[in-house]
């Protein structure tokens, strides 16, 4: 059994851990409403936008005017975007795509649970599903945002095209137009036919699920136009707006993803040091316990010696 005084030295040492939890919890939590205000307010902003857009683009007169002015929908055509009837998640095929780029975010930073371990596994598993699909690692370009990820790719063996790790956590705007006109540059020339993202998704302060969906080509289907659509009076005409709002929409994706993954770091870490804090604040009635008990146990012990020694 361990002495009172190692009992009572380690009493110290998880309270001064408990310190420090305690207080990047509540500088967690500060980040955790900073970045729940900012994806509160862009988020439902950048899907309306995408909706609005798939709704216009259901139109079969301006899909042909697109086609006929700036290659939209032709394979070979000069577009960045190409509309497809893909899934949301769906992973190509060698013979179908010939090169794809995937753009993973993590965190730059550690104490945050099992944020980082399950979206690396997930990146993985998509890297294991695109090897099985055809593929050579020459044929995926890599783009991280954090650290982990991009010190998890090197290991690997990968080739980064792009690292942003000093925006994960802490998105910027500009950083997130300038990533987009890559990804978009490299789709249009051809250099990669698909664009898959990967990050972790804000659902709840208790639930970070990784997602991933594909950036390009877009995917338009997931949108329900069952219903007679609206006959809008467009100003300008349809087409300049369509040309407007495509690079907004393309813009706008890759930032929200930014802020999203940024809302779930911060929510993961909150909860993580709340867990650790608990858990040291158990350790210490535990230790309390164990000590008072070695206490009483040295006083008894101290009075039966009197005791004995009376009697001789």
């Amino acid at each position: 059994m361990s002495s009172l005084k190692e009992i009572k030295s380690r009493i110290a040492s998880v309270r001064n851990t408990l310190k420090i939890t305690s207080a990047m919890k509540m500088v967690a939590s500060a980040k955790l409403h900073k970045a729940q205000t900012a994806i509160a307010g862009k988020l439902p902003y950048e899907q309306k936008l995408h909706h609005i857009l798939a709704g216009m683009l259901q139109d079969d007169d301006l899909q042909k005017a697109l086609h006929d002015e700036l290659g939209f929908g032709n394979p070979h055509g000069h577009s960045p975007v190409v509309l497809q009837d893909i899934s949301l998640d769906e992973l190509p095929s060698k013979d179908k795509v010939s090169r794809v780029a995937i753009v993973a975010v993590s965190s730059s930073s550690s104490m945050c649970g099992s944020f980082n371990a399950t979206l690396l596994k997930q990146f993985d598993q998509t890297i294991a599903q695109l090897l099985q699909g055809g593929y050579s690692r020459e044929d995926v370009d890599l783009y991280v945002v954090g650290k982990k990820i991009a010190d998890h790719a090197r290991r690997l063996g990968y080739h980064v095209e792009g690292d942003l790790s000093e925006i994960a956590g802490k998105p910027d705007y500009d950083a997130a137009v300038e990533l987009a006109d890559v990804l978009v540059e490299s789709f249009s020339c051809g250099e990669v036919s698909q664009v898959i993202l990967l990050y972790s998704h804000f659902a709840s302060t208790a639930s970070q699920p990784v997602v991933r969906e594909n950036y390009l080509p877009l995917a338009l289907h997931d949108y329900d136009y069952s219903d007679e659509p609206v006959d809008y009076i467009l100003e300008p005409d349809s087409l300049q707006l369509v040309r407007s709002l495509l690079p907004k929409v393309l813009k706008l994706k890759i930032y929200t993803v930014l802020l999203d993954a940024a809302a779930a770091e911060h929510a993961a870490r909150t909860v993580a040091m709340q867990i650790a804090s608990d858990n040291a604040k158990g350790l210490i009635a535990e230790l309390t316990l164990a000590y008072n008990k070695g206490r009483q146990q040295a006083i008894t012990e101290e009075i039966l010696d009197l005791a004995g020694g009376s009697l001789n």
